[in-house]
């Protein structure tokens, strides 16, 4: 495969039974083959996503001493500001060469949930930043529930199968800016080849070329959507969950030509989570004698929590 699939999530959502079980054909093939998909028909518009790029870019343009009072100690950076090059991939000990703020879940119907999370960081300097932040949020998580329902029905599973476990689940929103290149990076780039830890990835459109996707030959290639796309992928949670049927593929942000090093680039994607206690253990539908079970169980936050380890986000 050399690009990566589109599908129109307005498919699934019509009445029509034939385009609702073309689309989820078509989606699970996707992320079999590559783990990779271009989402459109999704539910947000155009005007919101403006509005959060242009947000998040005053947020980053901010003095480094005031982007660091939002850096909270104690929280493994899953809510407020994560600075520049703290974050490795997964067996580097290299930092990424960006900076980013992370929005959290907004709990409204379960008091004991919510004290599992952190509160999210509110940005004084900036009246419509956390608002914006968290139409953004709600959008994508909503799109992303359908995502799943299709996977779902994909998996041989109930449509609903994933919906209490999302429901409230420990999902981030990551809006990432990575710098202008100053001088040759050793050995940095701007994201290490990496897969994801979480069920699904959906990334709004990137301002600026390099992201890259590893197809089954081993070979990059390039993932970019239309402007009216998102770009989806799957993690490293749903991929245990099923035995690997689903792909998370390896991709990577790469650093542009010389010519480019000038230009900041950014990019916000959101990583769907499932609550914690989610067992991750493998569907046996998907184990048989020529496909063994590859993982071992365990719960998306114990999973979580070692990953945050290995990113160098938690101790």
């Amino acid at each position: 495969m050399s690009e990566i699939p589109s599908v129109d999530l307005n498919d699934f959502l019509t009445d029509n039974p034939i385009e609702k079980k073309a689309f989820v054909n078509a989606i699970g093939a996707s992320f079999e083959e590559i783990g990779f998909v271009a989402l459109s028909g999704h539910f947000l518009e155009e005007e919101l996503v403006d509005k959060l790029y242009e947000q998040i870019q005053l947020f980053f343009a901010l003095p480094l001493e005031v982007k660091k009072s939002y850096e909270i100690e104690g929280l493994a950076g899953q809510r407020g500001y994560v600075s520049f090059g703290k974050e490795s991939a997964k067996g580097r000990n290299i930092g990424d060469l960006k900076e980013f703020f992370h929005f959290g879940q907004y709990v409204e119907d379960d008091p004991e949930r919510a004290k599992e999370y952190p509160e999210n960081v509110l940005v004084t300097q900036l009246p419509e930043f956390n608002s914006v932040g968290k139409e953004v949020y709600e959008k994508l998580e909503l799109t992303a529930k359908y995502v799943l329902r299709a996977l779902a029905l994909y998996l041989k599973l109930e449509e609903t199968y994933f919906d209490d476990f999302i429901h409230n689940g420990n999902s981030i929103l990551r809006p990432i800016h990575y710098p202008p290149i100053t001088e040759a990076p050793d050995d940095a780039v701007r994201a290490a080849a990496h897969g994801d830890i979480n069920l699904i990835t959906l990334l709004m459109g990137a301002h600026g070329k390099g992201l890259q996707v590893q197809n089954l030959n081993g070979d990059w290639i390039d993932a970019i959507a239309a402007p009216d796309q998102l770009m989806i992928n799957v993690g490293d949670m749903l991929s245990r969950h099923t035995n690997n049927k689903l792909k998370s593929t390896i991709h990577r942000v790469v650093n542009p030509p010389k010519p480019e090093w000038n230009k900041s680039r950014y990019s916000i994607p959101f990583f769907m989570h499932p609550i914690s206690e989610m067992p991750l253990n493998v569907l046996k539908q998907w184990v048989d004698e020529n496909h063994p079970k590859r993982f071992e169980d365990i719960t998306a936050g114990a999973f979580l929590d070692e990953r945050l380890v290995e990113l160098g986000l938690k101790k």
